[in-house]
C-alpha cells in the first residue's frame, strides 16, 4: 500500500456497503420481482429517497464528491439511514478540504501527552487508565493500566498500538473473553481515522501491513463500518485474578481531538472490584504475567 489511502475508492465503497445493507421495504419501497441483480437498494431507489438524480448519485457513488453540498450528503445520510458516526465519515470523504486546515508537513507525527495529563495518570491507582492517539497508538499509562493489559513499556514504540495488539499478539485473543467484538470495535475506529486522514502514510501503512498479516483484518476492513470510541463494556480473562467484567469510558480531550483518555472501571462490591484490588496491590508484579 502507498503513502496513503483513495479517498474516492474509499468514498465508493462506503457508499455501495451502505446501500447494500437496507433492502426496498426497510425504506418503504415495493420490491419488484423476486430476483435483484444486486444486493440491497439499487442506485436509482437511493437517488429517489435522497430526492438527487440518479446521474448525480452515480457521480458520488463513483467517488467524486466534488462540490457536493452539505445538504446533500444530509439527504443521502438520512436515505441510507446512516449512523452520526457514518454521517460524519460520509462527510470526511465527499468534503476534504473542510478537514484539511490543520495540514502541514508534520502532520502524521502525534502530539505529546501533556505533562499534566501524565501526572494525572500516575495519581489514579485503582483504576486502569491509558491515553491514546491517531492509529490506535498507546501513549500513556498508568500502573493499573499495565496490570490489567501487560507492561507496553517492554514492547518498542512502534508495537504499543492497540490494533496491531488485538490482532497480532495471540495472548490478546484469550485477554478479551469476546475478542470478535474488540477486533470489530478497532477495525471501526482505524476506518473512521482513515476518513479524517486519508493522507497519513504511517496509518496507510499500519492498514497495509494488518491486511497483509491478518485475515480477520482483512475481512473487517472490507466492511467499512466505522464507530467513534465511546462506552461500554469488556470482560477480560486475566492470567491471575480470572474473568473481570469492566465498564470502559472514553473521553476525548478537547485540545487534541485526536488523543483520547480511557478508563476502566468495576462495579462497586463486585468480583471485579475484588480483582482490581488484587490487581492494585500486587502491582508491576501483575504486568509480567501478561501478553505485553
Amino acid at each position: 500500500m502507498d503513502g496513503q489511502l483513495d479517498r474516492r475508492a474509499e468514498l465508493s465503497e462506503f457508499l455501495r456497503t451502505r446501500r447494500a445493507r437496507l433492502k426496498p421495504e426497510d425504506v418503504g419501497l415495493e420490491s419488484f420481482g423476486r430476483h435483484r441483480r444486486v444486493p440491497g437498494l439499487r442506485r436509482e431507489e437511493l437517488a429517489q429517497l435522497a430526492g438527487v438524480s440518479v446521474a448525480y448519485y452515480t457521480r458520488l457513488e463513483q467517488g467524486n464528491g466534488q462540490n457536493v453540498s452539505a445538504e446533500v450528503l444530509d439527504a443521502i445520510a438520512r436515505a441510507l439511514r446512516l449512523t452520526d458516526a457514518e454521517q460524519a465519515h460520509l462527510t470526511h470523504l465527499a468534503r476534504p478540504r473542510q478537514q484539511r486546515r490543520r495540514a502541514s508537513a508534520g502532520r502524521s507525527q502525534q502530539r505529546p501527552v501533556r505533562v499534566a495529563l501524565l501526572q494525572l495518570l500516575e495519581s489514579i491507582e485503582t483504576v486502569p487508565a491509558y491515553v491514546t492517539g491517531r492509529r490506535s497508538e498507546i501513549l500513556a499509562w498508568n500502573r493499573m493500566a499495565a496490570a490489567l493489559f501487560g507492561d507496553w513499556g517492554k514492547l518498542p514504540a512502534a508495537e504499543r498500538n492497540w490494533a496491531r495488539l488485538v490482532f497480532l499478539n495471540p495472548d490478546y485473543r484469550d485477554l478479551f473473553v469476546d475478542w470478535d467484538q474488540k477486533a470489530y470495535d478497532m477495525v471501526s475506529f482505524l476506518r473512521m481515522d482513515a476518513g479524517r486522514h486519508p493522507d497519513d502514510p504511517r496509518l496507510s501503512a499500519l492498514v497495509g501491513e494488518l491486511s497483509v498479516k491478518s485475515e480477520e483484518f482483512r475481512r473487517l476492513w472490507a466492511t467499512h463500518d466505522v464507530k467513534e470510541k465511546s462506552y461500554g463494556v469488556k470482560r477480560m480473562r486475566h492470567p491471575l485474578v480470572g474473568e473481570l467484567t469492566l465498564s470502559f469510558e472514553t473521553f476525548r480531550l478537547v485540545d487534541d481531538d485526536e488523543q483520547c483518555f480511557v478508563t476502566y472501571h468495576a462495579e462497586p462490591g463486585s468480583p471485579s472490584a475484588e480483582a482490581l484490588r488484587l490487581l492494585a496491590s500486587w502491582g508491576t508484579d501483575a504486568a509480567t504475567s501478561l501478553p505485553a
